[in-house]
């Protein structure tokens, strides 16, 4: 199973971004391998509009089953959802302390979205 962290780093012991569809990188952790890849979410971080839309579809074409984040605004929710990828929140400090947490089952799945859309 894949899971996505928000983050701004390239490591493990990067910080989590709060920010879901503007977090300027995701970490796809696999579970299974305990490797993983960073993806670039550079084209969203100063876009208009459409950022959570667009960083949910990219997430989503990696085959991630969970994403692990601070926040998650109502559009990006709901292509998530469409997409069968289960929505973790966490005010962990990094990656590595939020992919401890989802390891020992302390994250909350979210049931519906915690913010507002185009919040910074």
């Amino acid at each position: 199973m894949k899971v996505a962290f928000t983050t701004s780093g390239i490591t493990l012991d990067a910080p989590m971004d709060t920010r879901f569809g503007r977090a300027p990188k995701f970490l796809i952790y696999d579970m299974e391998t305990g490797g993983f890849e960073v993806i670039d979410n550079e084209q969203n971080l100063n876009a208009p509009q459409g950022a959570g839309i667009q960083a949910a579809q990219t997430v989503s074409r990696t085959g991630t089953a969970c994403l692990v984040t601070g926040h998650c605004g109502p559009k990006a929710f709901k292509v998530l959802q469409a997409a069968d990828v289960a929505v973790y929140t966490t005010d962990a400090a990094t990656v590595a302390e939020a992919l401890d947490l989802f390891r020992a089952g302390t994250l909350s799945r979210a049931q519906s979205p915690d913010v507002e859309g185009h919040w910074a």
